[in-house]
């Protein structure tokens, strides 16, 4: 097996995301001039039809984040699915004998018999063969009632309200083995960025690695959003 930065590489030369529209792109003043995608175009449909690229919630640095911390890793959760994106990422650079779960109800589709949005994630994360992906369209809140597997890396991205993002890490928190890691999206605030302080996710990250830190956690890097925090190998 490649080591990990080895396989980091490797997956990122080979990359299928050369054909993503991170959100600082998206809303640059170039592209706001003359928006690619054209709003009209940026329904998921669009995407399910391959006539467009997959609009990634995420930025660039937080994108190269998310696969530093999950290359080869064998065990990988994402809650929170939207266009595929972030799981497209993951599922490039986790452990080619791997699974990635995605957690998501996709309960937000106008016309849930067309689920177009459930259809483009499914078509962006296709477009990597490695490992296997197993689909739970269920709230993470009742997806965990059956989970029993150890996690090597956790991504919250899922309901943003405070309750919910708290609800999510003590609902999941304790599948995640020693030495693995946890990331939050959009909890933290940094410069241009779109996070406040009373953002569900910033509090739930402050409050339980910066004011009062959790025993066996840590934070290991920040980038733009983003937020990885590790647990201990030793616990």
């Amino acid at each position: 097996m490649d080591s990990g930065e080895d396989g980091l590489l490797k997956a990122m030369k080979n990359s299928k995301t050369a054909n993503v529209i991170f959100r600082a792109e998206l809303h640059s003043e170039q592209n706001l001039a003359e928006p690619w995608p054209p709003k009209r175009m940026q329904h998921p449909l669009f995407l399910w039809l391959g006539l467009r690229p997959v609009i990634a919630q995420h930025t660039r640095m937080e994108h190269e984040t998310l696969q530093r911390w999950a290359s080869n890793r064998r065990q990988v959760v994402e809650i929170g699915v939207a266009e595929g994106a972030s799981a497209l990422a993951l599922r490039e650079v986790m452990a080619a004998d791997g699974t990635l779960y995605l957690i998501d109800p996709f309960h937000l589709s106008r016309i849930k018999w067309i689920n177009s949005q459930r259809h483009a994630a499914s078509a962006a994360v296709g477009r990597s063969d490695n490992g296997q992906v197993v689909w739970i369209e269920e709230f993470s809140f009742d997806a965990v009632r059956d989970w029993t597997k150890s996690i090597d890396f956790l991504f919250i991205d899922g309901d943003h309200d405070e309750k919910a993002v708290r609800q999510d890490w003590e609902a999941w928190h304790n599948f995640v083995a020693p030495g693995g890691c946890v990331a939050f999206h959009d909890a933290r605030q940094f410069a241009n960025g779109w996070p406040t302080a009373t953002d569900g996710p910033v509090r739930v990250v402050n409050a339980l690695f910066r004011e009062n830190p959790v025993r066996d956690w840590k934070i290991v890097e920040e980038a733009d959003s983003l937020v990885v925090v590790q647990r201990s190998a030793e616990c």
